[in-house]
């Protein structure tokens, strides 16, 4: 059974690290092969002859990818390897799993099937998690990490485990990791294979028309946090994150004041978000959730809508002049991008349909790539692939369910409408480009406004990352025996076993029980 790749330098310093240190952490750009270093790890398994591979991704397409490549590079036998999915049913999906040495799912579905015991964890002697910066919290690959430990040989794979050590931590732990394996792209045996990706800022203004809806908008904000301020409670409106948390500290307040705090924190969240919309998309899609807002009947949003000052904010989006980014995406398309194939990425649905339009209408074939949630069929998504592939029309653009594990190799450029401030999905966008030939990464930043801090704070993050990394390797993690014997001291107390507890009571997980006087949020927003 020899592989049909002939494996690199590093691939096989990763392969020999992992085989003689254990669980691993690979850490590895974009597009220089951790797969192969997976299927080099398989193939030894199966060699073994000792028990199953798990190969698992976070998304059916990216499963059906590493199915295709186990197919193509260990040449097996069709009927010892098997995609498994929720959509097939309880009883197929059991005699998959007997009959398959090499088993490509999702972590959900492994997981629903180990506790309804169609599955069983113990007969794993290799689990790949790609993607294994999900690894943290109550994501399914900590059950399932969790539920094969004892037997298996566990490798996470990914290209940006986080800028944080204690995020870095979460993963190695959750996973039970306890080997580290890191290359750079400037590491002297991985140089060679990197394709070089320019990466071009481009740092627009608002028109005074904007600015205009801007400024009303933030004298709104400043009010309302001023209000807040007064009551104790400040807001800190120039962190998206700690304002989110500050949702809890008030609903844990036990005092006539959370009310009126409720009410001010509502009408800030959506001033907040309509603000961002105008910063960094333009008035169509703040004119959406314009609409989307004049139907809540929570008693923040009846409060604000009676406000003189909103009602003019809301007549000035009634303008049909645009943001600028849409001016120069187009552009763009038109002159230096023209006859090349790109992705775009955009945050906001909305925003993706008004591209995509603007586009077509300066005859740029373009089409958009959004998820199940918006209504779109998985076989419209893999219809819109294999067309964009095959050159059907030249310009994807995406919304983040691009990020991650897009099969289109021969992308030429990336344009980020809209820079985001988190670091792992800054290099999973960017990684779409340059993955087998030179590529260019291209940001559109407007000046003054959240882009321009979310566009420092995902460069800076990322900076901090490699550092992170870089200290890393060649360390070990705390042994899985210590681990373990922590994990069961920490555990010592009656049903704080999390297996256990997932395993008897499936029907609590992700579920949010009321607790007895807990508010009910609906009535504010």
């Amino acid at each position: 059974m020899p592989l049909t790749q002939t494996p690199r330098a590093y691939q096989i310093a990763i392969y020999d690290s992992i085989m003689q240190n254990g669980n691993t952490l690979v850490v590895l750009p974009t597009g220089l092969g951790k797969t192969l270093i997976a299927l080099m790890l398989i193939q030894r398994k199966l060699g073994e002859g000792k028990g199953k591979c798990l190969f698992l991704s976070p998304t059916k397409p990216l499963g059906k990818q590493h199915y295709s490549s186990v197919m193509k590079t260990l040449g097996l036998e069709e009927d010892s390897v098997s995609l498994v999915s929720g959509e097939i049913s309880p009883k197929k999906r059991k005699i998959e799993y007997e009959r398959a040495s090499v088993i490509v799912s999702t972590p959900q579905t492994i997981h629903n099937d180990i506790e309804k015991k169609i599955f069983d964890p113990h007969g794993v002697s290799l689990v790949i998690f790609d993607e294994c910066h999900r690894g943290i919290g109550k994501y399914a690959y900590t059950f399932v990490a969790e539920a094969v430990r004892e037997n298996a040989l566990i490798v996470g794979l990914t290209a940006s485990p986080g800028g944080k050590r204690e995020r870095i931590k979460e993963v190695l732990d959750s996973l039970f990791l306890t080997n580290v394996e890191i290359r750079t792209h400037t590491d002297p045996d991985v140089a060679p294979y990197v394709k070089k990706s320019d990466v071009r800022t481009i740092f627009v203004d608002l028109s005074p028309t904007l600015k205009k809806i801007k400024d009303a908008l933030h004298r709104l904000i400043s009010e309302y946090a001023q209000r807040m301020g007064g009551m104790g409670f400040p807001p800190p409106i120039k962190s998206k994150g700690l304002f989110m948390k500050m949702r809890e500290k008030i609903l844990g307040i036990q005092h006539a004041m959370k009310y009126p705090l409720l009410l001010n924190y509502f009408a800030l969240m959506n001033l907040l978000h309509m603000e961002e919309l105008l910063e960094t998309q333009g008035v169509h899609s703040l004119r959406e959730y314009l609409k989307k807002f004049d139907e809540k009947d929570g008693k923040s949003a009846a409060a604000l809508k009676k406000r003189r000052e909103f009602g003019e904010i809301v007549n000035m989006c009634e303008t049909e002049e645009e943001h600028p980014k849409l001016r120069i995406l187009v552009d763009l398309f038109k002159n230096e991008l023209a006859g090349k194939k790109a992705i775009v990425f955009a945050q906001y649905r909305s925003q993706i349909g008004k591209i995509v339009d603007e586009l077509k209408k300066n005859g740029i074939a373009a089409r958009q790539f959004v998820g199940k949630k918006d209504g779109v069929t998985r076989k419209i998504q893999e219809e819109t692939i294999a067309e964009f592939r095959t050159g059907a029309f030249l310009v994807l653009v995406a919304s983040s369910i691009g990020e991650e594990g897009l099969d289109i190799p021969a992308v030429d450029s990336v344009v980020f409408y809209e820079p985001i401030p988190s670091e792992i999905r800054s290099i999973q966008r960017r990684g779409r480009a340059g993955r087998f030939k030179e590529g260019e990464i291209i940001i559109l930043v407007t000046r003054g406004t959240r882009d321009e801090y979310y566009h420092w704070s995902s460069f800076n993050r990322e900076k901090r990352m490699k550092h992170i990394i870089t200290s890393m390797q060649g360390r070990k993690n705390m042994p899985i025996a210590e681990k373990q014997a922590k994990k069961e001291s920490e555990n010592a107390k009656p049903g704080t076993d999390r297996l256990a507890q997932n395993q008897t009571r499936p029907e609590m997980r992700g579920s949010k029980q009321k607790k007895p006087g807990q508010t009910s949020l609906s009535s504010f927003c």
